[in-house]
């Protein structure tokens, strides 16, 4: 069975393109505006979308997404169930892959059949899950697999030893972490990019993306160039989180100019 994750990918390959994947916290500013803001980024060049599921203690994120989930929660009620039925939504709309990146807690609330089997029912491709480590993708595996559901695998600089066997057993495309730490824009890395993308590239069977501090087109530009495509998560948010109901246009503008930069990469 095709997960449209592959089918994205082969696409892009065909065209010398790489991946804009984009991320939205679900719920900021309300879920209609969270849909909206999905279908905008599609039309302005993103390829693949990572809808953020609001947590209360959202470890690995900046205090960017941080405030965002605390939006969600806080000021509109977001739930699991609510942004399943957005999706639902969404996918009368679109045919573009979407992820949902959650943590561990909310899965095992949900019951691990049940939610890979309302994955599969509404179209979701992949699931990202920042607090399961490695080790224990085994915890989801089986559910995922037969709801042809990717567990997206991430490395981080700081993964040296295990890259060999995470990017080999990876599936739909291995999420690259660009420093180590949380989320956020930033202005400078202290990684070595050339070393890490090296034993990346050494193991790694499918397209893998680099994520964590991208803000604009330059940057998804020089990041671009280490690999299959860059992964914006912060930049996006915070656009929200300035502009709320009024975010749509800064959207826009956001994903052309990371577009833009990314196809000179």
């Amino acid at each position: 069975m095709s997960n449209r994750i592959d089918e994205k990918f082969a696409q892009l390959k065909a065209q010398n393109k790489k991946a804009l994947i984009t991320y939205i916290a679900a719920g900021d500013g309300g879920l209609d505006l969270t849909e909206k803001a999905v279908l905008e980024m599609e039309k302005n060049g993103a390829d693949i979308i990572e809808i953020g599921v609001p947590f209360s203690d959202p470890i690995a994120e900046g205090q960017v997404i941080q405030e965002a989930s605390l939006r969600a929660l806080r000021d509109y009620h977001t739930t699991l169930k609510g942004v399943f039925g957005m999706v639902e939504k969404l996918r009368k709309q679109t045919d573009m892959p979407l992820l949902l990146m959650l943590y561990a807690n909310t899965i095992f609330r949900s019951g691990t059949d049940a939610f890979f089997d309302k994955c599969r029912e509404i179209g979701i491709d992949g699931i990202i899950v920042p607090d399961l480590p490695f080790e224990e993708h085994d915890e989801f595996q089986a559910a995922a697999e037969r709801n042809n559901v990717y567990n997206i695998s991430l490395v981080t600089p700081a993964s040296t030893g295990r890259i060999e066997k995470i990017a080999s057993a990876a599936q739909g495309f291995l999420y690259c972490v660009s420093s180590v730490g949380v989320t956020g824009m930033r202005d400078k890395f202290d990684t070595d990019f050339n070393a890490f993308f090296d034993e990346v590239k050494k193991y790694s069977k499918i397209p893998y993306c680099v994520g964590f501090g991208i803000r604009n087109g330059e940057a998804a530009q020089k990041m671009g160039s280490y690999c299959d495509g860059v992964i914006v998560g912060s930049a996006v948010v915070s656009k929200i989180g300035e502009f709320q109901q009024n975010a749509l246009p800064e959207i826009a503008a956001l994903c052309q100019d990371l577009r833009n930069g990314l196809d000179k990469a």
